[in-house]
C-alpha cells in the first residue's frame, strides 16, 4: 500500500467480522436504567482519504450499531468551503443530538440553492456514524467517542474516487473530475498532514485490499495505529 507522505504504514492486517469491530467500537457506550440506549447516542466517526472506501464501512457497520444512522460529512460540505464545515455540525447535529434532542437539520446552503431535506437524527439512536474525510478532526473530537480511520493506497484511492464522481456525476465528464480531484488534494493533502487523524484512531481499517477478506469481514491492523 502507497501513502501519502507522512502517513505511517498500519499492520499487520488481520481479518475482522464486521460484527466484532462495531462491538468494540461499542465499548463503553452508556445504557439507561431501563435497559435502552441511555439519553444520548454514541458518535463513532469514520476518516479517511477521498475514495478510500469510508462510505462502504460506514453502511457495513450501520446494522451492527443499530438503532443508528450515518451523517455524511459531504451532506454538511455542500457548497461550503474545503474543510470549512465543522461548525455545522458541531452546531447543528452533534451538540443537540448529544443534548438527547431531535435533530432536523438544514444546512444553510440547503436553504440558499433549494436543496430538499433534512439532516436527521431522531432521539433513541444507539450510535451516530459521522462519516467523510475529515470525520475526526480536533475541533470536535471532544464530542466523538470512537473513531476510525480508513487507509488505503492513494492511487487506487483516486481512481475509485475519479471512477465514482463520473458515474454519479456530480463534477462533469472524465476530465473534469481528474481536474476537480487534483483540486481537491491540493486541500486535502495538507489538511491531513495537519491533522493526522490516524494518531487519534481507535481502529484502523484497510479500504484497498491487504489480505484475503471472507464475506462480512474487513481488515483492521493490530499494529500500533490502532488502540
Amino acid at each position: 500500500m502507497v501513502l501519502p507522505d507522512g502517513e505511517p504504514a498500519a499492520g499487520p492486517w488481520t481479518p475482522v467480522p464486521v460484527a466484532t469491530l462495531a462491538q468494540r467500537l461499542l465499548e463503553g457506550a452508556p445504557r439507561g436504567d431501563d435497559g435502552g440506549w441511555g439519553d444520548r447516542p454514541w458518535v463513532v466517526a469514520v476518516d479517511g482519504r477521498s475514495g478510500s472506501g469510508k462510505s462502504t464501512l460506514a453502511q457495513s457497520l450501520l446494522p451492527h450499531l443499530a438503532p443508528a444512522v450515518v451523517v455524511h460529512t459531504d451532506d454538511l460540505a455542500w457548497h461550503e468551503p474545503m474543510f470549512g464545515w465543522a461548525h455545522l455540525l458541531v452546531e447543528g447535529v452533534l451538540e443537540p443530538a448529544l443534548r438527547g434532542e431531535d435533530v432536523s437539520f438544514r444546512p444553510p446552503a440547503w436553504e440558499e440553492r433549494g436543496r430538499e431535506g433534512v439532516v436527521d437524527v431522531p432521539v433513541g439512536l444507539r450510535a451516530v456514524v459521522v462519516e467523510g474525510a475529515g470525520a475526526n478532526q480536533r475541533r470536535f473530537a471532544h464530542l466523538v467517542d470512537r473513531t476510525v480511520w480508513v487507509q488505503s493506497d492513494h492511487a487506487l484511492a483516486e481512481q475509485r474516487g475519479i471512477a465514482r464522481d463520473v458515474e454519479q456525476g456530480v463534477n462533469g465528464d472524465a476530465e473534469e473530475s481528474r481536474r476537480f480531484w487534483h483540486e481537491w488534494m491540493a486541500h486535502e493533502l495538507p489538511f491531513f498532514a495537519d491533522e493526522q487523524p490516524w494518531t487519534r484512531a481507535d481502529a484502523v481499517v484497510a479500504g484497498t485490499p491487504t489480505v484475503a477478506l471472507a464475506e462480512g469481514e474487513v481488515a483492521v491492523a493490530e499494529g500500533p495505529l490502532g488502540r
